[in-house]
């Protein structure tokens, strides 16, 4: 096989299912369609300029041997379809927990719980602003957490609860799948801009940086959505 292709590949992979599951019948995912995509512009925008950064400054980069070598600036295309994928799976699964768990109420124990993780954060991103992935990825996710509660009279559809649980249930699919970009390795990482700590092969902050991603997409698309209802 090319291994030209293998990011692709992953990719393409990671989509099937949620892309075939979208024409079931109870989730009828397809008919959201024109909430969901209009709500990846804005995040994929703001990713993309943030990854053309990064890369430009040497925090990541990417292994030649398994990108098609199209570039948008400095990042493979498919780097760029990441930003589009991610979204889609996520607020897919999303979707389902809303759906399968129709009667599920947005406890304040879940507000307290992302508040938490927010305080949490920014108080790390402080501390640890001399890594840029650490610092920038704590306390972006952070501020955005901050400004859905701020604006919680405009996020109105943002549904705390079934984002955390939402959540919990995509970083098992969204861990293999960086398992696979960081173990092969597709994307490379800066060790003296991180933490240090990995989940594997995966660097923590992926985590929050995953969580700010699909955070972005979900609350914009609740807001599409309720403006529509």
């Amino acid at each position: 096989m090319n291994t030209h292709y293998t990011y692709l590949i992953i990719l393409v992979a990671s989509i099937a299912g949620p892309l075939v599951l979208s024409f079931d019948k109870k989730v009828a995912f397809y008919t959201k369609w024109k909430y969901v995509f209009p709500a990846m512009i804005l995040p994929a925008v703001f990713y993309i300029a943030w990854d053309i950064f990064f890369t430009f400054i040497g925090v990541w980069s990417f292994n030649p041997d398994y990108i098609t070598g199209i570039h948008l600036i400095n990042l493979p295309i498919e780097e760029v379809m990441f930003f589009l994928v991610v979204p889609y799976c996520c607020t897919f699964i999303y979707e389902c927990i809303r759906c399968y768990f129709p009667a599920m109420t947005d406890h304040a124990a879940a507000s307290v719980i992302l508040k938490v993780i927010a305080a949490a954060l920014f108080i790390a991103g402080i501390y640890f602003f001399d890594k840029s992935y650490t610092g920038y990825t704590f306390i972006l996710t952070a501020v955005y957490i901050a400004v859905l509660f701020l604006l919680r009279w405009y996020f109105t559809g943002f549904h705390i609860k079934a984002f955390l649980i939402s959540y919990a249930v995509i970083l098992i699919p969204f861990l293999i799948v960086n398992g696979f970009l960081t173990a092969i390795p597709v994307v490379l990482y800066n060790d003296a801009e991180n933490l240090g700590l990995r989940i594997y092969t995966i660097p923590f902050e992926d985590a929050f940086y995953g969580m700010l991603l699909v955070m972005m997409n979900i609350s914009i698309f609740e807001k599409l959505r309720s403006k529509h209802k």
